[in-house]
């Protein structure tokens, strides 16, 4: 199922690069602010832009599946599922997010749908159309990952993610310079060139194939191409190179995109994560004090940045830094409104920090507080097995 998840993610990003050189679909001249929006997080913003884009051009699909985009990401972020370092291996697969909500699911099918008429009404005037086969693939690789991550029906999103690839494969028969293709059939090649041999040889059958280096190499020209999937390519390149243990390279496309989207808290965050797996922990916790600190200044809005001091806990607790881990663990209580679960995992982290520093009685606390958010998660369980056993690493 990893390859799975691994396409779909690819289709988490695919809006339109919000480069002012790179011209925007449909024409609009609301483009420009709404995709500034959508990098920057402000799914809310974005959506109300892209409603406003697609009532001025209701037979364009571009238009239709960037707010399908945006609608379906918002959502995802909400259920927790948009953070890069959980796609670095394969553990997230068996992970329960927040549920879904049933009206967006519903108005992401209802999009899907929309598009997909107007993409084969143009197909059926002409086959050979490039960017109808195109924005077809788009909406295709869109409802894969919502069968993906949202229904996690894993072989409706496999034959969704295919037919994504086959269209974009046609769009670069007809027009080998329609570089925006090769961010789907890239993934796709990656993540076929990784499976085992055995799963290799059984999609084989089915006419399924693929070749890492291809789909790096496709990923790249897509990222450097300044076109309309330049970003996303960035971002899944980013993740796949990280896979890779290629951490240099992810962290170089972290430290160019990163900045151009000042609001975007998960680009900064990644690059701690790189530094981190990097063996660099200095500039890791670095990096981390630093996304908190522009939390705690207002310049991420209500976003969830308390994940940068989950994260500089982890790392100070793999350090034997205790009474630090705990202090930076701590430091998600004070955000008002802090995601559930980030908290729990912060108190639970905390708890079993203090433990570690023989002290009980606010190890227990901390145990207490982790029941107290929600009783009923694998945290919980664990914080419930610390309060009658205490911790030790």
């Amino acid at each position: 199922m990893t390859a799975v998840i691994l396409l779909a993610l690819v289709q988490a990003c695919l809006a339109a690069d919000a480069s002012v050189s790179t011209p925007l679909r449909p024409p609009d001249p609301l483009n420009q602010a709404a995709f500034e929006h959508y990098y920057n997080l402000d799914y809310d913003a974005a959506i109300q832009d892209f409603e406003r884009i697609m009532a001025r051009h209701p037979n364009d699909p571009f238009a239709v599946n960037h707010l399908l985009s945006a609608i379906q990401v918002r959502e995802l972020y909400r259920m927790g599922a948009m953070t890069t370092g959980e796609y670095a291996n394969d553990s997230f697969i068996g992970q329960a997010h927040r549920p879904a909500d049933p009206a967006q699911k519903q108005r992401i099918k209802q999009l899907v749908q929309q598009a997909e008429k107007l993409e084969n009404a143009e197909l059926a005037l002409n086959p050979n159309n490039a960017d109808a086969l195109y924005a077809r693939g788009v909406t295709r690789g869109q409802f894969a990952l919502y069968t993906a991550l949202i229904e996690r029906a894993w072989f409706s999103a496999l034959r969704n993610a295919v037919g994504a690839r086959h269209d974009h494969e046609r769009v670069l028969e007809l027009d080998p310079h329609y570089t925006d293709a090769k961010l789907v059939v890239g993934a796709h090649n990656y993540v076929m060139g990784s499976l085992s041999f055995a799963v290799k040889v059984a999609v084989a059958l089915v006419g399924l194939s693929g070749d890492k280096e291809k789909g790096l190499q496709y990923l790249n020209d897509a990222y450097r191409a300044n076109g309309e999937t330049s970003v996303d390519a960035g971002v899944v390149l980013m993740v796949f190179l990280r896979r890779e243990h290629r951490y240099g390279e992810a962290y170089q496309i972290a430290s160019v995109v990163g900045p151009r989207f000042p609001r975007n808290f998960l680009l900064p965050l990644e690059e701690g994560n790189l530094l981190r797996v990097s063996g660099k922990s200095a500039e890791a916790e670095e990096q981390y004090r630093r996304v908190w600190q522009n939390g705690r200044e207002g310049k991420y809005g209500s976003l969830h940045y308390e994940i940068a001091p989950v994260a500089l806990g982890d790392l100070l607790r793999g350090e034997k830094k205790y009474q630090a881990a705990a202090a930076a663990y701590e430091l998600v209580g004070e955000v008002t409104g802090a995601d559930p679960e980030l908290l729990q995992k912060a108190n639970l982290g905390a708890g079993e920090m203090y433990d570690q520093l023989q002290k009980r009685d606010l190890a227990v606390k901390k145990y207490e507080a982790v029941v107290a958010t929600n009783s009923g998660n694998a945290e919980a369980d664990k914080a419930r097995k610390r309060m009658k056993d205490a911790y030790r690493e």
